[in-house]
């Protein structure tokens, strides 16, 4: 069956570089004289018919853009028979013959399941800032978001220094250290505490216990928010309670990683893979994700790319202890 109309949607946690995804799959869809559907809200709005068609217009001046023009959203109904079915009719009744799905690990389940109900023909393109799906080296917004970590925590790196203050710095991450880790490295962090590296807090009280030999008094620790040991403030108030004498502060950057312009990393990665997706719709294969590994396209079967996958790198971790000391 040849694809005529195409629907597409971001699903999940926004991620910078979404909007030149988007953006890709419109233009390229166009050039190959296939109608786009925009589906705001992701599973819910495919649920709630918010369904319109796109044309390059709509799509012009957002790849600069963070978020997500088509918004997003996590839907419970989705998760029921029920819901599915009702997606499917809205599919039909816009005449969508193929979907472009934009997200993480949840976004392909979903879209697993969706296509081997109701036979759909979906592609799945990896956007989360996280960096932690199976099948590509790196992830739309992951680039933008270890850049946005490491432009705030070189800023309190600044003034760590000048009052001799020791931060406590929480990054995004909720079982991934992807961020905590690359960011430490990148900033000279002294301690980086992430979900896949257990008994965190007898190293961090070890490191505090050579600092306090070398008379150093300012430090930036990096705890990513998913660390099993407790988040910043509760190992703030460890460490506080252990060396009375530092003067401890904590910092939350919070949802700041998500928002702002994408990279040029991450608004080229969406690029190529938006353009390959619409290209490999109308080729008719569909079922799988698409990545870049080594630098070339590679497309895996949703069974695989929704497997629990960890990006931790134990070699960068390891040097991040030997460059800390």
């Amino acid at each position: 069956m040849q694809v005529k109309n195409i629907g597409v949607f971001t699903s999940g946690g926004d991620a910078p570089g979404m909007n030149a995804a988007i953006r890709a799959v419109v233009r390229t869809a166009v050039h190959q004289h296939v109608n786009v559907f925009g589906i705001y809200r992701g599973y819910e709005g495919l649920i709630n018919d918010e369904i319109k068609q796109l044309t390059t217009f709509d799509v012009a001046n957002i790849i600069q853009r963070g978020g997500t023009i088509l918004k997003s959203a996590r839907s419970k109904d989705f998760e029921t028979k029920e819901g599915r079915k009702k997606a499917y009719k809205n599919l039909l009744k816009h005449s969508i013959d193929g979907l472009i799905a934009i997200g993480g690990n949840g976004t392909y389940t979903g879209a697993k399941i969706f296509s081997e109900e109701f036979n759909v023909p979906i592609i799945g393109l990896p956007g989360t800032i996280d960096n932690d799906i199976f099948g590509t080296d790196n992830t739309i917004g992951s680039d933008t978001a270890l850049n946005n970590a490491i432009w705030a925590i070189d800023k309190i790196r600044d003034t760590a220094a000048a009052h001799d203050r020791v931060f406590f710095v929480e990054v995004m991450g909720r079982d991934s250290g992807f961020i905590g880790l690359n960011a430490g490295v990148a900033v000279g962090a002294e301690a980086i505490l992430i979900p896949e590296i257990l008994n965190d807090t007898k190293l961090l009280l070890a490191h505090f216990e050579k600092q306090k030999k070398r008379e150093k008094m300012f430090s930036i620790v990096i705890v990513t928010e998913g660390n099993k040991e407790g988040n910043a403030i509760d190992l703030a108030n460890i460490v506080r309670d252990n060396f009375p004498y530092l003067d401890i502060r904590v910092s939350v950057l919070g949802h700041m990683q998500r928002g702002g312009s994408p990279t040029a990393a991450d608004r080229i990665l969406a690029s190529k893979l938006g353009y390959s997706a619409v290209n490999a719709l109308v080729a008719g294969e569909h079922g799988f994700a698409l990545g870049i590994v080594a630098n070339k396209i590679v497309q895996t079967p949703f069974s695989e790319a929704t497997q629990i996958f960890s990006c931790f790198d134990e070699q960068l971790w390891k040097m991040a202890k030997i460059l800390s000391l």
